[in-house]
């Protein structure tokens, strides 16, 4: 006789799993029923992410050329200073 659920063994960090259980008793389920709630969401939306994530890095490239084209043309003399503050503010924010 098969059943219609299949068992999976997770293994998560202390820490991970501490904050696991206490979200569980939180909201009054057990960690297992987080962590299907948390597959099904994934699942569910794995697709959905692409095409969010393909359409953001399209707007973003798109910006990022008519952005350059507009400095190059309208405002040569800038260009430089805005990729040197550009790579200053990444080195800041983003420890790139």
């Amino acid at each position: 006789m098969t059943t219609p659920n299949k068992h999976c063994t997770v293994r998560l960090d202390r820490g991970k799993y501490d904050r696991l259980v206490a979200l569980a008793e939180e909201q009054g389920c057990t960690a297992s029923d987080l962590l299907r709630a948390a597959v099904d969401s994934f699942l569910a939306s794995g697709r959905l992410l692409n095409t969010s994530q393909r359409r953001l890095a399209r707007i973003g490239e798109f910006q990022q050329l008519a952005l350059d084209i507009i400095i190059r043309e309208q405002f040569p003399e800038y260009r430089d200073r805005i990729i040197a503050e550009t790579d200053k503010r990444l080195q800041q924010y983003h420890g790139a």
